[in-house]
């Protein structure tokens, strides 16, 4: 039985991918998180005591504790989730992305190295580290193109720029060390259980409560969405048969403006919820100062994971986005409790110039 330690395995796409391997694999998971705002054991709840769940409380930068982790669960993988995520985050108090992104990752891989170097043949063959990343790392393309692994990195945020750094160092600790890692760079990522400050289960948890739906700029931002199942999906395809040292980009061939996902979405919300008052939902819609900085476009060229791996997405952007907001209904009371006090919808990351 194959052993994972999963950083950030409480958070949005970490407990996706847990919830998905303890359901579809044998794999046994060692799941670290820190449980600051975006990770939350009720995302766990469901297999918090399966028995091949382990779940701690814990910092990637505390070397000896996963120093401990790997040693006495003979760990075979590591999937490094763990990080600060939200560029508005990162624009308002850019200190906590730098320590927990670089720094964090700085420690994760030497206390990765130091247990691998001691591991036998064929474990230390065997071993991986898997960098999840994202394609914010490429910085902006103009309206047509596609990033690449072979896009130069050009990060434009606190975020994105602490992400590439991770990346960075990644890199060289397979070229110099011999470490066998692998890195996945995602696009926008959706589904259940995402922390209510990213776009869509914002828009949803607002249009519920008749509140102004906040667009940035004039909403011609482009992203491409990617459903957090195929994401999963992915990064275990990358970690059973990716080759140590490459890059895979991972994308939902979704291309969408921020004002096409919100008006979609209202669209849905209508179809729902029949006898809202706040029907019909696009009439909540708002023009807000865009956040400094904002990338005008990303797209991914997921060609390689395809042809090498054999990996396509499953959901479109429209089935995604419908399964995702029946989760979000159906699950009021997990966003409830997770919404604990310290956000609660407001405006992030205006910035100063």
């Amino acid at each position: 039985m194959q052993t994972l330690l999963v950083t950030g395995g409480a958070g949005f796409i970490g407990g996706n991918f847990v919830h998905r391997m303890l359901a579809e694999s044998d794999v046994r998971i060692i799941n670290l998180d820190k449980l600051t705002y975006a990770g939350n054991l009720d995302t766990l709840a469901p297999i918090l005591n399966h028995p091949r769940h382990v779940f701690v409380q814990g910092d990637i930068s505390d070397r000896p504790l996963v120093r401990q982790l790997l040693e006495t669960h003979r760990v075979g993988a590591i999937v490094h989730f763990a990080a600060e995520s939200h560029v508005d985050r990162s624009i308002d108090g850019p200190a906590e992305f730098i320590q927990t992104n670089i720094e964090g990752t700085f420690h994760l891989l030497e206390a990765a190295r130091a247990y691998w170097s001691q591991l036998d043949e064929p474990d230390r063959r065997d071993f991986r580290f898997l960098q999840v990343s994202t394609d914010e790392v490429y910085g902006s393309l103009g309206p047509t193109g596609y990033f690449t692994e072979q896009t130069p990195y050009a990060p434009n945020s606190p975020y994105s720029a602490s992400k590439a750094s991770a990346d960075h160092l990644v890199r060289a600790w397979f070229h110099t060390y011999g470490l066998p890692v692998l890195t996945t760079n995602c696009s926008n990522n959706y589904g259940p259980y995402q922390f209510p400050e990213k776009l869509i289960p914002l828009m949803i948890l607002k249009a519920l409560a008749g509140e102004p739906l906040p667009i940035y700029g004039d909403g011609s931002h482009v992203r491409d969405w990617l459903y957090v199942e195929d994401h999963c999906r992915a990064i275990w395809r990358v970690l059973e048969a990716g080759q140590p040292g490459e890059m895979y980009n991972i994308g939902g061939n979704s291309e969408r403006t921020n004002l096409q996902v919100v008006d979609t979405l209202c669209d849905l919300l209508d179809e729902r919820l029949p006898n809202s008052p706040h029907r019909p939902h696009r009439q909540l819609k708002t023009f807000v100062a865009d956040r400094p900085g904002h990338d005008r476009r990303y797209a991914i060229d997921a060609s390689k994971i395809r042809r090498e791996l054999g990996w396509q997405p499953r959901e479109t952007f429209e089935t995604g986005l419908a399964r995702t907001l029946d989760w979000y209904l159906e699950h009021r009371e997990w966003c409830r409790r997770v919404m604990d006090g310290s956000y609660r919808g407001q405006r992030l990351g205006e910035g100063t110039r």
